[in-house]
C-alpha cells in the first residue's frame, strides 16, 4: 500500500495542476498552495467562479473552463463542494485530487474538533473518487511536501507524523 509519502511524491511529479478555491478577497491555504506549486515550477490554474484573475492570472469558474488537461487538482473549499468537484475529475478523466486539510490525513484525536472546521475533506468525495480509479489523497498538505519545505510545514509534518496524523 502506497504511504502519504508516495501519493504526495507521485502527485507533485505532475507539471499541470489546478487549484480550487483561490480567493482574491481573503489570504488563504488555497492561494499559498497556487503561489508554491506555481513557483516550484508547476503549470497551475487558480479555479473560482466568483473571480475572473487571481495573481494576474486568468482565474476559471471550474475545471471544465480550464485551456488545457491538468493532471491533478488540489481542492480547498469547503467539504461539501468537494464532492461536485470530483466529478468534475471524473468527467474530466483527471486522474489525481487532493484535498486539503491542515491538520493531516488522520489528524490527532484532540485535534478532530478544530480539523473538521479547516478541512475541505468530504468522506463521499474521498470514496467517489476511489471507486472511479482515481488517486485520491484526503488529507494533509500539498505544502508539507512541496521541496523546498518550508520550517512551518517541516514542523507541522513532523509532529503529525510523530502523533500518527500522516499515516496513509
Amino acid at each position: 500500500m502506497a504511504t502519504i509519502d508516495d501519493l504526495a511524491r507521485e502527485f507533485l511529479a505532475q507539471k499541470r495542476l489546478a487549484v480550487v478555491g483561490v480567493s482574491r478577497t481573503r489570504e488563504d491555504a488555497a492561494n499559498l498552495i497556487y503561489r508554491k506549486l506555481r513557483d516550484t515550477g508547476h503549470q497551475v490554474y487558480p479555479v473560482n467562479p466568483n473571480t475572473d484573475t487571481f495573481d494576474d492570472a486568468p482565474c476559471y469558474p471550474d475545471l471544465k473552463a480550464l485551456p488545457e488537461p491538468v493532471d491533478g487538482v488540489v481542492i480547498v473549499t469547503k467539504p461539501e463542494r468537494a464532492t461536485a468537484v470530483v466529478q468534475q475529475c471524473i468527467d474530466l478523466k483527471i486522474p489525481r485530487v487532493w484535498m486539503h486539510c491542515s491538520l493531516g490525513v488522520h489528524p490527532p484525536k484532540m485535534m478532530r474538533n478544530l480539523a473538521t472546521k479547516i478541512t475541505s475533506v468530504s468522506e463521499e468525495a474521498a470514496q467517489l473518487g476511489r471507486d472511479h480509479g482515481l488517486t485520491v489523497i484526503a488529507g494533509a498538505c500539498p505544502m508539507m511536501f512541496c521541496d523546498p519545505v518550508d520550517f512551518g510545514h517541516k514542523c507541522m509534518r513532523g509532529t503529525l507524523r510523530l502523533f500518527g496524523g500522516l499515516a496513509a
